[in-house]
């Protein structure tokens, strides 16, 4: 169960910060309104990976070797943990993470 506590830090009121919990553990929530465009940037970290709106781009997360999902059409942080992921890097795949599972599955993985 997702519980995101109260306090976040918003940034020129385009960038917003959030502690998230999963499972009792913390998690990072990155979320950026971008100018003229109705779906924002979200990310939500965790201590071993992360899962990416469609914005980011996982062929560059390979590169860096670092575990990342990708899942799209999402607005809020509750989207991400209930969308499919899309695609994973090969670090993902190592700690479980597959196409196909749900965002909440992969950030479990992660932590």
């Amino acid at each position: 169960m997702l519980r995101v506590i109260v306090y976040g830090l918003k940034v020129f009121g385009m960038i917003n910060v959030t502690n998230l919990k999963l499972d009792s553990k913390g998690c990072l929530g990155v979320r950026v309104d971008l100018p003229s465009c109705s779906s924002p940037l979200l990310l939500i970290m965790a201590e071993k990976g992360f899962v990416m709106c469609g914005f980011l781009n996982v062929e560059a997360a390979e590169r860096l070797n670092v575990a990342a999902a990708v899942v799209s059409g999402v607005k809020t942080f509750d989207d991400v943990l209930n969308a499919q992921i899309k695609a994973v890097t090969s670090k993902a795949k190592g700690m479980g993470v597959e196409v196909g599972m749900l965002g909440v599955e992969a950030l479990r993985r992660m932590i």
